[in-house]
């Protein structure tokens, strides 16, 4: 006897019943229609389209002529600022971050669940099978005379298989779904890339600016210290009050408080720069030296609302962690029909390990078998549910991910725009207040007016500096939050980065002790760069009659 004579083709009378039942099934249990069935390849369940975004029209200050709407990707938005440390910082960032790294192996993850839901498509168990048992028999049991041996060994080696048969779309669905998930994983990982450029761009900017005001203040202090000498002097001729002594002295000690203040506030942000670029906190101030407030350009090209829909990562996440929800309901949906699979397994048996491979020690079967899950009670009902329930809410999140970047674009310009305006009339102020303080000064030295001038003067001349050094730090900021909002600057994993010959190398981070695999965002694939469609309504899940 051989393999072949074993494992016969089924009799005419089975393939009848099976034709009989599944005439029944269709008759009775038509859960998805047999059209839409067809249309959506095979595949039971809801086929997925884009759901409608609420976008704006334009945006509000688009008249205004500094804000084009060129669309421009901002690839490397941080290079308008002509600053080469910011340069340096954000490639050390984007190359060291650990939080970039965490999502990179996500995406890794990701990458292999959808090998796993590719292998489910195949049949879902084989194995080979090689065991030997040394079995023994009770002889004090009823009809123990037709016990012949007692006690045996046994050797058995074989393999087994089974394939259920994909016919509804449970594994093609399974295996959308973990498509879609390995998209919003990139996705993820490109919105934590932007997320970390402008991080590193806004605490930059934060730290400069603390920077400046404590410069500021030392240069009233200097300023003040000189009108403080020349109430002594005053005072020691007989011409002034000891009180104006006192205030002099009051004025410089409380310019002098806030020194520290504004070095602490510089300190934070260069800590926070270190742990962006992945290095444990150090002297990075020392290792940037002084420098400026980056300067920005007057205007900025926003392109139209609409675009955020393909430029931002985390809109096209949503949208993806959307279409991954809606193919787990058809997944729900396939278990309202019957299972039908292929369960095949051969092998020997023997009492002797010699007589394993001869032909009577063969054994074998082979057949479809049909499994249909009934009397639930409300199961396979509610599953479908959770999952159409879950497919809506990733929807509602998708929408509201919309309203939020086109919030925070619009946060992004007005700041921007605002701190444009703001900062031409202060510089206008902080000129008018040094004029005035420089004048108080003379007249207080010939004696023509009081020293409580001079202390206010001088007041508002470091104040107004103060105020000038916020709204320039508002542009860049604004800048900065702009281009955060539009979603440019992931492109730096396509185009890499090169922070030039001035670009600091804050060391100490290197790969990280006991890592074997490699930092994963080199290799990252991208999906659909861009998925702009015309938005068109969500389709909604079929419901099981």
């Amino acid at each position: 006897m051989h393999c072949h004579d074993i494992l016969k083709p089924p009799g005419k009378r089975w393939a009848r019943a099976t034709l009989v039942a599944a005439g029944a099934f269709f008759a009775t249990a038509g859960c998805t229609h047999w059209r839409e069935y067809v249309n959506n390849g095979y595949k039971v369940g809801p086929q997925y389209s884009r759901p409608p975004a609420p976008v704006a029209q334009d945006w509000i200050d688009g008249e205004d002529q500094r804000v084009s709407r060129n669309l421009s990707e901002h690839r490397d938005w941080w290079k308008v600022f002509n600053d080469p440390h910011l340069e340096g910082l954000i490639c050390q960032a984007a190359d060291q971050n650990l939080t970039l790294r965490e999502a990179g192996y996500r995406v890794m993850a990701s990458r292999a669940q959808l090998g796993i839901a590719i292998g489910r498509f195949f049949p879902q168990d084989q194995a080979i099978n090689l065991g030997f048992t040394q079995n023994g028999m009770s002889t004090a049991v009823a009809n123990r005379q037709f016990i012949a041996q007692a006690y045996f060994p046994l050797w058995n080696q074989g393999a087994n298989l089974a394939w259920e048969l994909d016919f509804w779309g449970k594994y093609r669905r399974s295996i959308e779904s973990a498509n879609d998930e390995l998209d919003a994983s990139i996705e993820k990982f490109d919105g934590a890339l932007v997320t970390l450029l402008g991080d590193v761009a806004d605490s930059y900017i934060l730290m400069r600016f603390f920077q400046r005001q404590a410069e500021l203040s030392r240069s009233v202090a200097d300023f003040q210290k000189t009108s403080l000498t020349l109430a002594s002097a005053r005072f020691r001729a007989g011409t002034a009050s000891e009180l104006d002594v006192d205030q002099a002295q009051s004025d410089l000690s409380k310019t002098l408080s806030d020194i520290p203040a504004f070095e602490r506030f510089a300190r934070l942000e260069a800590n926070r720069l270190c742990m962006l670029m992945g290095i444990s906190p150090e002297d990075l101030e020392k290792k940037l030296g002084p420098g400026p407030i980056p300067s920005a350009p007057s205007d900025v090209a926003v392109g139209m609302p609409a675009e955020l829909l393909a430029r931002r990562p985390d809109v096209r996440q949503a949208e993806r962690q959307a279409a991954a929800a809606c193919a787990k309901i058809g997944v729900a949906v396939s278990e309202l029909y019957p299972h039908i699979s292929i369960i095949g397994n051969l092998g020997w048996s023997a009492l002797e390990y010699s007589n394993m491979w001869s032909q009577p020690a063969f054994y074998g079967s082979v057949g479809p078998t049909f499994r249909w899950n009934v009397l639930h009670y409300g199961r396979l009902i509610n599953n479908i549910r959770y999952q159409d329930a879950d497919f809506q809410a990733a929807v509602a999140t998708y929408q509201n991910t919309v309203v939020k970047a086109g919030m925070e674009v619009e946060n992004g310009l007005v700041m921007f725009l605002k701190g444009q305006e703001r900062a031409k009339q202060l510089k206008d102020a902080v000129e008018a207040a040094k004029k005035a303080a420089n004048i108080a000064q003379v007249q207080y030295k010939a004696g023509t007016t009081d020293f409580n001038r001079v202390s206010l003067l001088q007041e508002k001349l470091l104040q107004r500096q103060l105020d000038y050094a916020m709204a320039e730090q508002e542009i860049a900021r604004g800048l900065v939050h702009t281009f955060r909002a539009l979603g440019g600057g992931w492109q730096i994993r396509l185009d890499g980065c090169n922070p030039g010959e001035n670009g600091i190398e804050a060391g100490g981070a290197g790969p990280l002790p006991g890592e074997i695999l490699p930092v994963p965002k080199p290799d990252l694939p991208r999906p659909d760069a861009v998925r702009p469609p015309t938005p068109a309504p969500a389709t909604q899940p079929a419901k099981p009659e």
